[in-house]
């Protein structure tokens, strides 16, 4: 083999080992672009509910109806400014009496895009959901992010409790941690209050908010025969019930757009199901419960008296009694009882800065 011959095939062998790092790279490369893609699709896409009641002594059923969204397309499918709206509809303010606030500094002002690109997938801390908002520099507002606006400060913050308990040290340092990382991801500092500091504050709103919590539920018991779901769906549209969005679930809806319902009259979902089934021995029912949400509903719709006059409708027209959770009927001076006693826990909801059915009192009590 001569020298020049020698040389070539070096020359070869280095352009063969350069083809294939660079080739290396771009596969390395390519994975944490899609890993960067999906966050960004789950981020802009993940849809907010309003949180829906519990059915007391149970497990916790969806109650809420559906809700059309205004400007929907033939198809179902939202216009991009529906879309916009609905998302701020449905995405809470922060609210430092029951958010753990992280303000996070930026060096110079960013779009929602480029913060969504790097948020994490998942909006939770454990059991307690945590959002993202931004100071629009045109309109110096805070607001959850939306695509198209830019923003020279941003803020995290983190629910201090809700029905599943107060905030914990775990679930506080699984949002330290997602925060930390999206400040990384965005060049900017990240002010973390102290995890002994906001637990505390976790607890001492838990305990005040717990003696608040009231969900009344009355069993309206079948005096005679079973009845057919076809006959309870009947008796609920007669008294002016919307279907709800899950089987055996009938709604008296709420004028404000977005709410959760007034009331919900729920039958059993494996009866209800069985009759969608066409299985007529099985769709069977001898009870349904008609349930009421106070922290949930505001005050000035008059939920309680809308909860006591639809119930006698009910019984009247399903030839049911009314009992209460221990299978006693319930009388008119147990009904006047209860109706104090709710009085006055809007008053304690008010004083504690909650009042029934707002944004924040129903983030609390979900």
């Amino acid at each position: 083999m001569t020298l020049t011959t020698a040389l070539a095939l070096a020359a070869v062998a280095a352009l063969l080992a350069l083809a294939l790092h660079g080739w290396w790279r771009v596969r390395r490369a390519r994975p944490k672009a899609a890993a960067g893609s999906s966050r960004f699709a789950a981020s802009t896409l993940e849809e907010r509910h309003e949180p829906t009641m519990d059915m007391p002594g149970g497990g916790p059923p969806t109650l809420e109806d559906a809700v059309t969204e205004p400007g929907a397309l033939p198809d179902g499918v939202l216009s991009p400014a529906a879309t916009a709206r609905a998302a701020l509809r449905r995405t809470p303010r922060l609210d430092a009496l029951i958010d753990a606030l992280v303000p996070l500094v930026l060096d110079a002002p960013t779009s929602a895009e480029q913060v969504l690109a790097h948020a994490p997938a998942s909006r939770r801390a454990g059991s307690k959901p945590f959002y993202i908002e931004g100071l629009d520099t045109e309109t110096g507002e805070w607001e959850p992010l939306t695509p198209g606006r830019r923003y020279g400060e941003l803020q995290a913050g983190v629910q201090l409790a809700n029905r599943g308990g107060p905030l914990n040290e775990i679930e506080y340092s699984e949002f330290v941690q997602k925060v930390e990382a999206l400040a990384e991801s965005l060049g900017a500092r990240a002010d973390m209050p102290d995890m002994l500091e906001v637990v505390a504050r976790a607890r001492e709103l838990d305990s005040l908010a717990a003696p608040l919590d009231a969900q009344l539920a009355i069993t309206l018991r079948s005096n005679g025969v079973a009845w057919s779901v076809g006959f309870v769906q009947q008796v609920a549209q007669r008294a002016t019930l919307k279907a709800g969005a899950v089987p055996g679930r009938w709604v008296l809806p709420s004028d404000e757009e977005g709410a959760p319902p007034v009331l919900v009259l729920a039958v059993d979902a494996q009866a209800a199901l069985a009759a969608a089934d066409d299985s007529p021995p099985a769709a069977a029912v001898r009870e349904a419960l008609l349930l009421l949400d106070v922290p949930q509903t505001p005050a000035a719709v008059e939920p309680f008296p809308a909860w006591h006059l639809l119930s006698k409708q009910l019984c009247d027209d399903l030839d049911a009694t009314a009992c209460d959770d221990q299978g006693q009927p319930i009388t008119l001076h147990a009904f006047d009882t209860i109706g104090r006693e709710i009085d006055d826990l809007y008053g304690r909801l008010e004083q504690l800065g909650l009042p029934a059915g707002s944004p924040a009192a129903r983030r609390l009590f979900s």
